[in-house]
């Protein structure tokens, strides 16, 4: 057994909720102030929504008020439930925007441009969701957050790096520098990092989360778009409303799955793929076998080629073929495509896949009755743009980038130009969050979610197939090696743990591999017996952590 699996599972087990609910995300305090809210008699969606205020506090990189994501709960009464938060194009986006003068590309703006900043949907998506299902007061969610912006909180190793890696970049921004570093000297663990202006922002959306969109909030934001040549209007913050949707819905062996429909790609991507292996004996195969890795791969393949014709906004591609994509019989077609000792080819001159973005964060609860919330948000890249609202404290987002370049132009520079994700204003960029709850004769039995960019649904898929195909529990199936196809590269990325056998076995059938030394942070609860289990992502993220009820 592998070291760091055993201190995985040592630590998972001193953590397993005896019957309790539980929630797991990627910074502990924000994990216990979820929890605190459970043992208040908060429904899952409260802890839900104080877990991710916290992390827009404790995990700067991804947790957010400045970015957008998805909410997917399962209520144990009722209709599970989507909200979209994702950020929206401003008013003067359009398809062309990142075209110079002379109609040549140039690259999406990134850190250093606020033309890049999307409308955020944070504040507005978690108002949403703990309207229709809260129990606690909205201000009773948001003080944890409000009490680590405004006291500080001592930062791990962990966090305490990768504020530092960011340090070149926070220089271009004299706010930002100062909010994360002590006079420009990176800080250190075991410093206190004290957020005043965050926790301003904080009371204010506490007393009215309105003030995100048309009050001193929104104001600050308006003021900083206007002085630095952003999109970003008063008019488009007032605009700005969350969506409801429905869970897109699938089966697997006997489970229903509830997954995140468009402008995420991320359930159709996951049960297209899972009725794919639906066919497939895993089980007998083994995981991490060759022939798991392999035809795990292949249906990935497929699932990405279709992503990449069909999917967008909805509101702005009406026509996706929903209905067929995740049809058992569009599986079947597929599948007979596949050889099982061979691998397929990518057709390189329609598509190819930008690189991944990997900070985004995800969250898992489960409470005590059975309800369950699987919560996915981002500001885009690590930090998002890198760089605060001035006087407001928080992060801003980089989700214009998310948008398809130049209309009509594909090519093996990584230009994708299909018209369903081209800005225009109002437009959700595509996403591949991947929040999924699994349930069986009416009870939750599974939530997971993972950051990780266009590696996220692999990852969400992987956890799947670990805990349903192999029987594995909540550690087991998170520490896993990891793999990854997005049909374009046209390879197979891996973790290093992968075995070598298997990957020989794999280059022997004609496959590429890239070797990468991580892949996402799965957050996942798993019931079983009665009993639910909780794994954080620990070795992948050291400061992620499992708090119960």
């Amino acid at each position: 057994m592998h070291l760091r699996f055993f201190l995985s599972l040592c630590l998972s087990l001193s953590l397993l909720a005896q019957g309790k609910g539980v929630v797991v995300s990627q910074e502990r305090l924000a994990s216990e102030a979820g929890a605190a809210v459970l043992r208040e008699g908060g429904s899952a969606v409260d802890a839900a929504v104080a877990t991710a205020f916290a992390l827009a506090v404790v995990h700067p990189a991804a947790g957010n008020l400045g970015g957008g994501g998805f909410l997917l709960s399962r209520p144990t009464s009722g209709q599970p439930s989507f909200v979209d938060f994702r950020e929206t194009a401003p008013a003067s986006a359009h398809p062309r925007m990142w075209l110079k003068a002379d109609g040549t590309y140039d690259e999406p703006r990134h850190h250093d441009e606020l033309a890049s900043v999307g409308v955020p949907g944070t504040v507005a998506g978690l108002r949403e969701a703990w309207k229709r299902e809260g129990r606690l007061p909205w201000a009773r969610l948001l003080a944890p957050a409000i009490r680590l912006a405004r006291e500080g909180f001592v930062l791990s190793e962990n966090q305490a790096a990768s504020l530092a890696e960011q340090l070149p970049a926070f220089r271009k921004h004299g706010p930002t520098l100062a909010q994360f570093s002590r006079k420009g000297e990176p800080l250190r663990a075991g410093d206190r990092l004290v957020q005043r202006d965050l926790a301003r922002t904080l009371a204010r959306l506490a007393k009215d989360w309105r003030d995100f969109y048309r009050g001193t909030t929104a104001r600050l934001i308006v003021r900083d778009m206007k002085a630095n040549g952003g999109l970003i209007t008063a008019a488009d913050l007032r605009a700005y409303r969350p969506v409801l949707r429905e869970p897109l819905r699938g089966t697997y062996r006997g489970l229903e799955l509830l997954a995140a429909p468009p402008p995420s790609s991320g359930g159709q991507v996951l049960i297209e793929a899972l009725n794919i292996l639906e066919g497939y004996d895993l089980r007998a195969m083994g995981a991490g076998s060759p022939a798991a890795v392999h035809l795990t791969s292949e249906a990935l393949r497929r699932a990405f080629a279709d992503r990449a014709q069909f999917l967008g906004d909805p509101a702005f591609t009406p026509d996706i073929p929903l209905a067929r994509l995740l049809s058992k019989a569009h599986a079947d077609e597929l599948r007979a495509t596949i050889r099982p000792d061979h691998a397929s080819t990518s057709d390189p001159a329609r598509f190819i896949w930008p690189k991944d973005r990997p900070d985004t964060t995800h969250l898992s609860v489960l409470d005590g009755k059975g309800n369950a919330v699987s919560l996915t948000y981002t500001l885009e890249e690590s930090y998002g743009l890198r760089r605060i609202v001035p006087g407001a404290g928080f992060l801003l987002n980089d989700e214009l980038g998310d948008f398809n370049a130049v209309p009509g132009l594909t090519d093996t520079a990584g230009r994708i130009g299909t018209a369903p994700n081209l800005a225009r204003p109002g437009q959700r960029p595509l996403s591949s969050m991947c929040p999924v709850i699994l349930v069986k004769d009416g009870r939750v039995v599974m939530v997971s979610g993972s950051p990780g960019g266009r590696t996220i649904p692999a990852t969400v898929l992987g956890t799947v197939l670990n805990a349903v195909d192999f029987g594995m529990d909540a550690r087991a199936a998170v520490d896993a090696p990891r793999f990854h196809h997005q049909w374009l590269p046209d390879r197979i990325q891996v973790e290093a743990d992968l075995p070598a056998a298997t990957r020989e076995a794999l280059q022997a059938m004609g496959h590429t591999l890239k070797e990468v030394k991580k892949q996402g942070c799965a957050q996942v609860i798993l019931v079983r017996d009665g009993r639910a289990e909780g794994a954080a992502d620990t070795w992948r993220w050291v400061d992620s952590s499992v708090a119960s009820e």
